[in-house]
């Protein structure tokens, strides 16, 4: 019943965090949303959790996703994750589709 409530409370904050851009958004407040919950938001507000969570995994790595092939590449690889396990947590579907591609992106300056 807690984490029912910490996640929804935590979806809640994502979803009023992603529409107003000018608040940025805390990584405690969207670590634990699930692809279900993520599926459940427009699409603005879940490109934007999924482009912060992406950026704060391809920092944590020391890599960058680029724009273009490779960047639509691991894409799929956390749509085909989250369509596997939508209970999963999409910072962990996206943590491992970076992973997969890690030898393929470049470096972090």
């Amino acid at each position: 019943m807690l984490r029912k409530f910490l996640t929804g409370s935590a979806l809640c904050a994502a979803t009023s965090l992603a529409a107003h851009a000018q608040t940025p958004m805390s990584f405690d407040q969207t670590a634990y949303i699930t692809c279900r919950e993520a599926q459940t938001l427009a699409p603005d507000a879940r490109r934007a959790l999924a482009t912060f969570l992406a950026d704060h995994v391809s920092r944590k790595h020391g890599v960058v996703i680029p724009e273009g092939e490779l960047g639509s590449q691991i894409a799929y690889l956390v749509r085909g994750g989250c369509t596997l396990a939508p209970d999963a947590y999409l910072f962990a579907v996206i943590d491992r589709a970076v992973q997969a591609e890690a030898g393929k992106l470049p470096k972090r300056p």
